[in-house]
């Protein structure tokens, strides 16, 4: 199987309250804590091939994501794991919220390291610009500092600030 077939949030709801579906959250750790579907299981990208998945007969494993692009760039990686029916939630938890479906949320869990990247990343680039402009032309060196990290990120899948912030206190599990 290389593709998952598309449902619906309503009918993942259903099939989740009659026990038909097993709902597999796809997103990071860090995601999956701050928020997501009540009931639904969290198995990392990341992770996954070392993920010991096991669907109950009678049961169909659904995937998702935030908004169903990761899942549905994965569909053949994500359904090789699985013997047996496999679905992809459409649209994701972004879908699931619009059609009015609960969801756990811990506003305390920190935010996803993409966002915190994505705040250090811009502040770090503001700051350089407004040194540069204000200060000394070499605050501008800052801005493009952190560009090329940015760059080498991207094209590694190595993030060096991701992995700075991940050590901060408030990115630690007690």
């Amino acid at each position: 199987m290389s593709t998952l077939t598309k449902i619906d949030p309503q009918t993942v709801a259903a099939g989740l309250k009659s026990g038909k579906f097993h709902l597999i959250d796809i997103r990071e750790a860090d995601e999956f804590a701050r928020e997501h579907i009540g009931g639904a299981v969290s198995i990392p990208l990341s992770q996954v091939e070392q993920a010991d998945v096991k669907i109950e007969a009678g049961r169909t494993a659904v995937f998702h994501c935030k908004s169903g692009m990761r899942t549905e760039a994965n569909c053949a990686r994500l359904a090789s794991r699985i013997n047996g029916d496999a679905l992809l939630l459409d649209g994701g938890l972004d879908a699931w919220k619009k059609a009015g479906l609960p969801v756990r949320d811990n506003a305390k869990a920190p935010l996803p390291m993409n966002r915190q990247v994505q705040i250090t990343a811009g502040t770090l680039v503001l700051a350089g610009v407004l040194i540069g402009t204000f200060i000394h032309p070499a605050g501008y060196a800052l801005s493009g500092f952190i560009g090329a990290g940015l760059i080498f990120a991207g094209a590694s899948g190595w993030c060096g600030m991701a992995n700075v912030l991940a050590a901060m206190p408030w990115n630690r599990t007690a």
